[in-house]
């Protein structure tokens, strides 16, 4: 059974326990992700002027669109202020910073019946871990402008123990870094690149979304079974997400179970201390990276 905590006080190591359970916790806004959420939108202003971003997609050709995107995203990525207000995030939600390791955050960008592809691309069911990311992951995920039913994310809670038939075995992250990463701006209007997919029917029911007010946080295991819902609210939804990892647990092995992951390699090269941003050791990393 999948709980759902809602402003729970609980401590952190606690709540990662129930993460890697396959619990969800959902928090309200706090100081630190109005913050982000603000600076994510002072970019999307800026970038689609003079067009509202959730509406930009109305009166822009693809590939215009396209071309914003694929300057406003990596300008969100790369600035040192999201940096820093991560740390604070965490902080505000009981995570030890010194033990916290996360990957940049990004700005997601998921049109209403426009694109899907590349810089827009809108996920089928998946798990992070079938991309290889470590079992010890969590993700946050938050949104810019206010969502509905029609343009978050569905949580499969039924697959949490139970494997799918996938094709991640044919991935690896080194390779995917090499040659399909650096290649999304130029995925527009239908996507070329391989990536792990499920092989077999996902009975969807039961399904869980959570809306949440803009900046209000929503946390998971990476090993959740999660599809972008089909958005079809008219508006194109911009939401930001990123990764962590606790060192402890990296260190120790813990994390969720692994029913169904078959990848190779391992995405924890790109995780950041939040006190000093300096990477894990790596022959820490080495240890997850076969």
């Amino acid at each position: 059974m999948t709980v759902v905590y809602f402003d729970s006080p609980m401590p952190d190591d606690e709540r990662r326990a129930k993460l890697f359970a396959g619990d969800l916790f959902v928090y309200s806004p706090t100081t630190r992700s109005r913050e982000l959420v603000e600076f994510a939108r002072e970019l999307a202003v800026e970038a689609f002027t003079p067009y509202d971003p959730p509406e930009a997609q109305h009166h822009m050709e693809h590939q215009a669109y396209v071309d914003v995107l694929a300057k406003l995203k990596p300008m969100f990525i790369n600035h040192p202020h999201c940096k820093e207000l991560l740390r604070g995030i965490f902080v505000d939600l009981g995570a030890d910073p010194a033990q916290t390791y996360f990957d940049v955050p990004r700005l997601r960008t998921m049109t209403s019946d426009y694109l899907n592809a590349g810089l827009t691309l809108q996920f089928q069911p998946h798990r992070d871990t079938w991309f290889s990311a470590p079992f010890a992951q969590l993700n946050w995920w938050m949104p810019v402008y206010d969502v509905v039913e029609s343009n978050v994310m569905g949580f499969h809670p039924r697959y949490f123990t139970e494997g799918l038939k996938n094709s991640s075995g044919d991935y690896d992250y080194a390779r995917w870094v090499a040659t399909g990463r650096a290649t999304a701006a130029q995925n527009v209007d239908m996507e070329t690149r391989k990536q792990p997919e499920a092989l077999e029917e996902v009975h969807r029911e039961p399904e869980i979304r959570v809306i949440t007010p803009p900046g209000g946080i929503l946390l998971f295991s990476g090993a959740q079974l999660h599809t972008t819902v089909p958005n079809t609210s008219g508006r194109t939804r911009f939401s930001i997400d990123f990764r962590t990892v606790n060192r402890r647990d990296v260190e120790s092995g813990t994390g969720a179970r692994n029913v169904d992951s078959y990848c190779t390699g391992t995405t924890l090269g790109d995780f950041l201390r939040s006190t000093d941003l300096e990477q894990l050791p790596a022959e820490l990393i080495d240890r997850y990276g076969v």
